[in-house]
């Protein structure tokens, strides 16, 4: 039993045996052919040479790249080092391409290193465009030449080395240039806005200033239906022989708006010490003539003082053949210039727009120019605006020696401002042969006129010269102040500073002190104190003399 069971055993065990050799034998056969199937593949891909010329100004990169360096260890293995070196230089010159790119679009100062960026990118370019290199290194079809890719890379190395240093030291520049010429670009775009916004609130200044407010409006009206209503009150009157007295003193106010003339009589006559001596002729449109005769009726001047109103079209002689402007007026090209587009053209030149409002060819402001024709018996006449406020006797103006000069007027010019430079255009051969640039411009709006000297040296000639060749607007723009300068020039005397002052329609900068020494305060600007648009620190010096025990001026709302 026991013999029976060992050999049983031995035969089992000889059984495992021969199939684990079995198996492993299967196993080593299988291994075997796939290595000669590797083998076979990698000996055909070996012997497939590729070709090695390419287009050297194209770089290699990727699959192309990789799979040239693949083949360069079969072909020559100088050829993994020239795919390197030639790498190397194609990204330094895209790189420094780009830095060139950005460099134009930074439109600074930085032409230089532009100019050395654009040649460091041609230098790279150049050396691979090289014929000894092109033969040598990439069209050929042998063995690369060490000591010419030795040579190769010894320039492409001097350049990279120049690229980078070059991009280190302009890199920080093109930092901070790049916030300058942002920080420049919102300084012009802010400042754009600014001018734009500087024309509309001129322009709407403008508009505010030359509109008629509703409470003027509403006066006018009810003074001419006062004067519709009651005829019989307001019949004509004889001149009184006091309008044409030489040893009285005669004020000239030339305006439209019956509630800034009566300002300017009540503060003379307020301030006067004699005020039955003083006579006032007031001039304006035949619009307002009634109305502003109606107002001196009901409220007649106190102390005795006298006033006279007549119309632009009471004197005959000023027509279109004698006057200038009037024949100007005329004229269908300067009436478009003035008169159509008015929004557009000031919006389009903020700088120069007051001048196209056509008040400035309306005959109440040139009238001044005529005084003695129209006050043919006076020896002396005070011209003074509608928008200025009297404080103090003015008796004294009559007094003042001015040694034969036509116009007493006071300087305004300060430093470079105010020269005659500002008014008339110098680049005209007739202004720069007859006029310094350089002299001092004077203010209209009270000044003292010697009308004897007035006639004896032609002013109103000399003023029609000057205004009939300045048609075309080439000699100077609209306005009175530049004719005034002109005709005037050698004739003027200056007064002191205290008996006028000016800008209290514009300069909320004036002392105090220096507005409580004048004699005449002047309004001019476009914040004129009878608007809304006044400035509230000065508004008060005109306010006292308006009348409001006048019912109208009660009615229309003034002063409220």
């Amino acid at each position: 039993m026991a013999v029976a069971v060992r050999g049983s055993r031995g035969v089992g065990n000889g059984g495992f045996n021969a199939a684990l050799r079995s198996f492993f034998s299967y196993r080593i056969l299988v291994s075997a052919m796939f290595t000669l199937l590797f083998l076979a593949t990698l000996s055909v891909l070996l012997t497939s040479r590729p070709p090695t010329s390419h287009d050297p100004s194209m770089p290699i990169s990727g699959n192309a790249y990789v799979q040239r360096t693949f083949f360069a260890l079969n072909s020559d293995p100088l050829k993994t080092r020239l795919d390197l070196i030639y790498k190397q230089a194609t990204d330094h010159m895209t790189l420094v391409n780009a830095y060139a790119a950005y460099a134009r679009q930074l439109k600074l100062d930085i032409s230089r290193q532009l100019r050395m960026f654009d040649d460091l990118a041609k230098n790279f370019s150049d050396i691979t465009a090289k014929p000894n290199y092109i033969s040598s290194l990439f069209e050929s079809e042998g063995a690369v030449e060490e000591d010419v890719l030795r040579q190769f890379e010894k320039e492409v190395k001097e350049r990279v080395k120049i690229a980078r240093l070059m991009i280190a030291e302009t890199k920080e520049s093109y930092d901070n240039q790049i916030k300058i010429q942002k920080l420049k670009d919102t300084i012009f775009a802010v400042n754009e806005l600014l001018i734009k916004a500087r024309k509309n609130g001129a322009f709407a200044s403008l508009i505010a200033a030359k509109s008629i407010p509703k409470s003027l409006h509403c006066l006018a009206m009810r003074l001419v239906e006062e004067r519709v209503s009651h005829p019989e009150k307001y019949r004509e009157e004889e001149p009184k022989q006091e309008f044409e007295g030489p040893s009285l003193y005669h004020y000239a106010i030339f305006s439209d708006n019956v509630i800034a003339v009566s300002v300017v009589v009540r503060s003379v006559v307020k301030n006067a010490e004699e005020p039955w001596k003083h006579v006032f002729h007031v001039v304006t449109d035949r619009m307002n003539v009634a109305a502003m005769k109606v107002w001196f009726r009901m409220r007649p001047v106190e102390g005795g003082a006298h006033v006279e109103v007549k119309a632009v079209e009471d004197f005959s002689f000023l027509n279109s053949s004698y006057v200038p402007v009037l024949r100007q007026l005329e004229n269908l090209k300067l009436q478009k210039f003035y008169f159509e587009n008015q929004a557009e053209n000031a919006t389009k030149d903020a700088s120069n727009m007051k001048f196209r409002n056509p008040k400035y060819l309306s005959m109440l402001n040139h009238l001044r120019f005529y005084l003695p024709e129209m006050y043919p018996k006076l020896h002396k006449i005070l011209f003074l605006d509608d928008d200025v406020v009297v404080q103090k006797d003015l008796t004294e103006l009559w007094k003042i020696d001015l040694n034969g000069k036509v116009n007493g007027a006071v300087e305004t010019c300060f430093g470079s401002f105010h020269r005659y430079a500002q008014y008339l255009n110098f680049t005209h051969p007739l202004i720069r042969e007859r006029f310094n640039p350089k002299a001092c411009a004077w203010a209209f709006g009270m000044n003292i006129f010697d009308l004897d000297a007035w006639r004896h040296e032609k002013c109103t000639e000399q003023y029609h010269y000057w205004q009939n060749l300045n048609e075309d607007r080439t000699l100077w723009k609209l306005g009175t102040l530049p004719p005034g300068l002109i005709t005037f020039y050698s004739t003027t005397k200056s007064l002191d500073k205290s008996w006028h002052v000016l800008g209290l329609g514009y300069n909320p900068s004036i002392s105090m002190d220096e507005i409580n020494n004048a004699a005449v305060i002047h309004y001019n600007g476009n914040m004129k104190p009878w608007l809304d648009i006044a400035m509230n620190q000065y508004k008060n010096l005109w306010t006292k003399y308006v009348d409001n025990d006048m019912e109208f001026v009660q009615m229309c709302n003034f002063g409220l």
